[in-house]
């Protein structure tokens, strides 16, 4: 199968989809991949390796989608993407449709086979390719907020952990899913006050206990957010939605009552975010603005931040993914693969992610009576 890999177009997107070594392991086994020029450049992964590996390097992303049956991407497809896809290709990469009516649209008049990275589940409910990038988004969140804490990027000028005789800051992150635990981890390590909280109990009881009873746990609700949200220094915003917008937790209101100089990091803004006051995401060019003093970050692709530690680390779990789709063909893959099912968004003009079309009020088809499974 001829599989392509175009440069990521999204504003200081720095990953690339394929590595050498996975392009290598493709080629092994039969399949022809042809990278875009400088694709992986600025992470280390030079021309001549993708040519060692075996790949073909074109100047064009344009002549990326016109060789290519299977495009493997990292972030959505940009509008300026929209014209170069051809009818039934099969585009594989973290998509969100649920806040991207207009991509679907154009998914669903070429008649694309999309499969989403986010919605690849294992049985035990696991999202495989969302959580390694979700672990280094937990991660960074807190490095970024403790940056901007301090008077230099906005802040009020504290540091995370304390000194003696100083106490530390506090920070409040909302759920305790993958980037919630990851992001407790980071400020619990560097000495901050750390509040985690979330709806479901058994995630909070989980968190206890990973932490030994070190980190304050709290069930979600507006009684609560009100209350600790005035304490805090860093709120961290991760939830997960799972192929649905987010809920807007933290309302203006509260913002409102935070301390001047506190900083905001919603993680979950690829799904449309939990902050009322973050309209809309921001970019790591322009990555913060500031609301009734608080700084806000709203940066969709904080992985891109250590691009080639996330590439790498992506890479880990979705060549196998990608090898058995193109090894197998589209029906017998996902028919074998379960989790690989679940990641089909779009085929053949029919909309087949049930929460995408809930969300959306689209018509959802069910994948299995169109591929006669």
């Amino acid at each position: 199968m001829i599989i392509g890999v175009p440069k990521e177009v999204k504003p200081c997107e720095n990953r690339v989809s394929l590595i050498p070594s996975s392009v290598k392991t493709l080629i092994d086994n039969d399949n022809v991949v042809y990278i875009q020029k400088g694709a992986g450049e600025k992470i280390g992964f030079s021309d001549e390796m993708y040519v060692s590996a075996g790949a073909g390097i074109l100047d064009s992303a344009q002549e990326i989608y016109e060789k290519s049956e299977v495009i493997v991407k990292v972030k959505e497809l940009q509008k300026s993407e929209y014209d170069m896809l051809k009818n039934g290709q099969t585009v594989v990469t973290y998509f969100h449709l649920a806040v991207e009516p207009d991509l679907l649209d154009v998914l669903l008049k070429k008649k694309i086979t999309a499969i989403a990275y986010e919605t690849i589940e294992k049985e035990d409910g696991s999202l495989p390719l969302l959580s390694p990038m979700s672990e280094i988004a937990g991660k960074m969140s807190v490095h970024i907020a403790g940056r901007y804490l301090g008077c230099d990027f906005g802040g009020v000028g504290k540091l995370l952990g304390a000194v003696p005789g100083v106490y530390p800051s506090t920070v409040l992150i909302i759920g305790a899913g993958v980037v919630g635990s990851n992001a407790a981890k980071v400020a619990y390590g560097l000495g901050a006050n750390v509040v985690v909280m979330d709806i479901c109990p058994n995630k909070l009881r989980e968190i206890d206990k990973e932490f030994a009873g070190k980190i304050n746990t709290v069930i979600c609700n507006d009684y609560n957010l009100e209350k600790f949200i005035k304490e805090a220094d860093i709120v961290i915003g991760a939830v997960l939605a799972r192929s649905e917008k987010t809920p807007v937790l933290v309302k203006d209101y509260m913002v409102q009552t935070m301390k001047k100089g506190s900083v905001i990091v919603d993680v979950s803004i690829d799904e449309g975010g939990i902050i009322e006051t973050i309209k809309e995401p921001t970019s790591l060019d322009k990555p913060v603005f500031e609301k009734y003093g608080v700084v806000h970050y709203a940066v969709p692709n904080i992985p891109s931040c250590v691009a080639r530690t996330a590439t790498i680390s992506l890479n880990n779990y979705i060549l196998p993914y990608i090898l058995k789709l193109v090894s197998k063909g589209f029906i017998a893959a996902v028919k074998s693969t379960p989790e690989l099912y679940k990641g089909v968004n779009t085929f053949q003009g029919k909309l087949t992610n049930s929460d995408v079309a809930k969300t959306l009020e689209k018509p959802y088809s069910e994948l299995s009576m169109l591929i006669g499974f």
